[in-house]
Parts: structure tokens; C-alpha cells; sequence
């Protein structure tokens, strides 16, 4: 990289640093709903997930044997 490149990027870099510090000292910070119930929800949600498809999965009357083995016979050769 040239320097003069270099030396705009690290200049760009601090300038972005100071505005992100300043602003995270001025600010109180207070919780909002995502600070007090994000993961609560997200544990719910994933529980409704699961236990829905697991009820469609075990529910639908699918045979979930995948492997052919056994149950496919081969037809009679014609001649």
C-alpha cells in the first residue's frame, strides 16, 4: 500500500474510533426491550420451532427409513 493511502485510512480509522467513544460516554445507557427479553425470546421462539415441525414431522405419515435395503425387489427379467 502507499503511504500517503495508509496514512488517510489510519486517519479515517481514528476519526471513527473518537465519534464511536464519544458517543458511547455521553449516552447513559439505559436496557431496552432487546437488552431485557432478547434472549427469552429467542429461547421461546426456537422451543415453538421445534416442537411445531417436530408435530408436523411426526404427524404427517411419512416413513422416514431412507435406505432402499431390503424393500426394493428386482423385476423378472423378459425376453
Amino acid at each position: 500500500m502507499f503511504p500517503v493511502a495508509r496514512a488517510a485510512l489510519n486517519l479515517t480509522a481514528r476519526g471513527v474510533q473518537r465519534t464511536a467513544v464519544r458517543q458511547t460516554h455521553h449516552r447513559k445507557h439505559e436496557p431496552n426491550f432487546h437488552d431485557k427479553y432478547g434472549n427469552l425470546v429467542l429461547i421461546g421462539g426456537a422451543a415453538v420451532f421445534a416442537s411445531v415441525w417436530g408435530y408436523v414431522f411426526t404427524k404427517s405419515g411419512i416413513e422416514w427409513g431412507l435406505s432402499p435395503v431390503g424393500r426394493v425387489t428386482p423385476k423378472e427379467w423378459r425376453e
